[in-house]
């Protein structure tokens, strides 16, 4: 559970990264027009639409990256399997569907559904984690043939939205009971004065990750139980010292208590990712102090450190009671930021508003004392915090453009290539990799490459301290595990690097595995084209047995040639006498000239047209220069999938 979470808390890292700026937009614009929010204001208005761009959409935002993040091998698919993940219950579950679906009146329809849209976090969590879910586990399913269009990586949005499609159902039904028992607790404790105020503070923060926290501000922000201290407060309505009294102590926290938080976790950062650590921190803080907005900070330890998160919920929960203790009031229209702090001085209603910034340095050194404490005693893994056993993670030492290629290259073929790797993740400064066996792995190639260190973890993890350019070699690594590297490893300080002799052969299809020696046409059991092999498919899709430049596509496009890196010729020949056919059977994907990767699907065959036109559907792989090849290694006969590796090649 625990390595869940944090690899939950660092998928959150990629949509948390554009709050930010979303926050400084929208702070700005609103500063510039506060009482029209860009209703006076061009520029204002335009500022205010671009923040809104992301905080309004901020749970589409975390559905695609929690399910890139949480994928196997973070493929596109994942990404935008979260995205129908989240767009079927915003379809399902919004006012307008339930009154379809309930035969009512969209303005009789129970309030609670109106908090399902884009900017419910809960929603976009929800289905992030349930797209990656599936990802995993449906990407490599195969279908039956007559299916096969929808095997494997396109399989997955579509379960994805069945799955989600019931999940959207029950929220029908357990969405507004929860959501109702939330406004009637708010609703209670809005008669218990100052304390009432500091419960509704410490729920606020805890229902964020929910998003029901929507239920009890809707009590004390707005009119829904006669409160309204939002509107009462501007409009300088009220009892002054008690209008105010479920805003006033949020400033506290968000201007002075969580940046001195971002500072306890910058300062509890490991050395050597003090760096990247205070980057985040720097903006995350700057961003809660000025407009108010605590996602980029509250999000980046809420669930790889969440006993923290509740330190922070408890600690706003009495801010608000002490403020609301001593009567001690502002407001705010966005958020209690210093933006809305500074306009709220002009408000008559508003009750020693400056005590609060006195509050403020108070919460901050607590906040500081408290953050720091919880996470060294309990080893809370903050931003920064990653357990690394000590080694030392500098930055990548070599240089130009290809650097990154040329290291991942080296260690993708010292851990033993799609033969051995299964897995590709990385965190701020470390690959962390999944392979079959940690055993066969060269470790003392993979330090020649310069990285300060690895470490195996057990007989199928290892991991490889980089630096932080690691998310650039990781990427390197994926391109090759998938077989869409464009790049050879080329000029490193003026050294040309030699292309890699061997390489994995893979099976061009699905099916039956043979030698070439019993294809059923002498020129090629003869070996007069070269040595190879032969897969007798139960699938069209065909794909690379290499990686290398496609030489040659025949007119009939029932043949195409590949020349790796090395210089050694492969011949692909779809079928036996298939020239006959005149290209019908066959789609090509690929033209002369043009880079493939190994395992990269290049052709589809209709195979009943093949049968049904008398001829064989062999699917033929070739060496036909074997002058070239120093070593030619097959497996034995047997069934293979596509994409499996079913041999070495080795060029002299």
């Amino acid at each position: 559970m625990k390595a869940y979470m944090q690899r939950m808390g660092r998928s959150l890292m990629l949509p948390v990264a554009t709050l930010p700026v979303a926050a400084l937009f929208m702070g700005i614009g609103y500063w510039i027009d506060p009482s029209g929010w860009g209703g006076n204001n061009l520029l204002a208005a335009f500022l205010i639409k671009a923040g809104g761009t992301i905080l309004d959409n901020l749970g589409v935002l975390f559905a695609v990256g929690l399910a890139l993040g949480m994928s196997k091998d973070k493929d596109g698919a994942a990404a935008l399997s979260g995205l129908v993940a989240f767009l079927t219950p915003m379809t399902l579950v919004n006012s307008d569907a339930v009154a379809m679906f309930t035969k009512v009146a969209v303005e009789d329809v129970n309030i609670a559904f109106g908090a399902i849209n884009f900017k419910n976090v809960f929603v976009g969590i929800l289905a992030g984690l349930v797209a990656a879910a599936m990802y995993n586990r449906f990407s490599g399913v195969k279908l039956p043939m007559a299916l096969s269009f929808f095997s494997g990586k396109r399989l997955v949005p579509i379960v994805t939205a069945g799955l989600m499609a019931a999940i959207s159902a029950g929220l029908i039904f357990v969405w507004p009971p929860v959501y109702n028992a939330l406004v009637s607790f708010g609703e209670m404790i809005s008669g218990m004065g100052p304390l009432g105020a500091g419960l509704y503070g410490l729920f606020n923060r805890l229902l964020i990750p929910t998003g029901l926290h929507h239920a009890l501000n809707n009590v004390f922000w707005f009119n829904l139980a006669g409160i309204d201290d939002i509107g009462k407060f501007w409009a300088s309505e009220g009892v002054k010292g008690i209008t105010g009294r479920y805003q006033a102590g949020f400033f506290p926290v968000m201007m002075f208590g969580l940046p001195a938080g971002a500072l306890a976790i910058y300062h509890s950062a490991r050395p050597e990712k003090k760096k990247i650590t205070a980057s985040l921190m720097i903006a995350a803080a700057f961003a809660s102090f000025f407009t108010g907005v605590t996602e980029p900070l509250e999000f980046s330890f809420m669930f790889v450190a969440w006993p923290l998160y509740v330190v922070h919920a408890i600690l706003t929960g009495i801010s608000m009671f002490i403020a609301a203790t001593f009567q001690w009031t502002a407001g705010f229209n966005f958020s209690a930021g210093f933006i809305d702090f500074f306009l709220s001085l002009r408000v008559p209603i508003a009750n020693k508003p400056y005590m609060l910034i006195l509050l403020g340095l108070v919460m901050a050194v607590i906040y500081y004392v408290t953050f720091r404490f919880v996470i060294t005693k309990f080893n809370l893994m903050t931003p920064g915090r990653e357990e690394d056993d000590g080694e030392e993670m500098p930055d990548i030492a070599t240089a130009g453009d290809s650097k990154h290629a040329v290291m991942a290259q080296k260690i993708y073929d010292a851990l033993g290539g799609a033969a051995n790797v299964t897995a590709i993740d990385n965190c701020t400064t470390r690959l962390r990799l999944q392979v079959k066996d940690t055993g066969t792995v060269n470790q003392s190639k993979i330090k020649a490459t310069g990285v300060p260190g690895l470490k195996v973890i057990d007989d199928k993890n290892i991991q490889v301290i980089v630096g932080t350019e690691v998310q650039f070699v990781a990427d390197e690594m994926n391109r090759l595990q998938g077989g869409n590297s464009r790049k050879q490893p080329v000029v490193d300080q003026n050294v040309v690097e030699e292309a890699p002799k061997s390489q994995d052969l893979f099976a061009v299809a699905q099916g039956r595995l043979v030698p070439i020696t019993e294809v059923s046409d002498d020129v090629f059991s003869e070996k007069m084209m070269g040595d190879g092999y032969a897969v007798l498919p139960t699938s069209g899709e065909i794909f690379s047995p290499v990686a290398g430049t496609i030489s040659n596509v025949f007119p009939t496009k029932h043949a195409v040639g590949i020349t790796t890196p090395t210089g050694i010729e492969v011949l692909l020949h779809m079928g036996l006498d298939t020239v006959d056919l005149g290209g019908k059977p066959f789609t090509v994907y690929v033209t002369a000239g043009q880079q493939v990767g190994r395992g990269q699907m290049i052709a589809k065959v209709d195979l009943e047209a093949v049968v049904a036109a008398g001829k064989k559907t062999d699917m033929i792989v070739a060496l036909t220069n074997m002058d070239k090849v120093d070593k030619f290694e097959l497996a034995e006969q047997k069934d293979v999938q596509a994409n499996e590796t079913i041999g070495e090649l080795t060029s002299k």
